[in-house]
């Protein structure tokens, strides 16, 4: 779900992230027009439309009733078989 924004509100998957630059990309947000050059002597340029990476600040995850939440971490299990897991912060439930 992206908190600000132009898209603000809307929803989506995410289809990639990018680790390294902050930012993921969510299909059918922050779609910008490219115009294409014709590829081909006699064939047509045209208009694209590609969804672009938003920054990871910008988004959050939806939790139980639909309402944007916050991801904390928890460890579970003890001695060797320690496992991180990632929480929903208000309520402490699972993601």
């Amino acid at each position: 779900m992206v908190t600000t924004g132009k898209d603000k509100g809307k929803e989506g998957k995410v289809v990639r992230a990018y680790p390294k630059k902050g930012e993921v990309l969510i299909e059918g947000v922050n779609v910008k027009h490219k115009h294409q050059r014709s590829t081909k002597r006699g064939s047509q340029g045209q208009i694209v439309e590609r969804p672009m990476p938003i920054d990871v600040s910008n988004v959050s995850i939806k939790g139980k009733g639909g309402k944007p939440v916050r991801v904390g971490y928890s460890v579970e299990g003890e001695g060797d078989k320690k496992k991180k897991v990632r929480v929903a912060r208000p309520s402490g439930e699972k993601i």
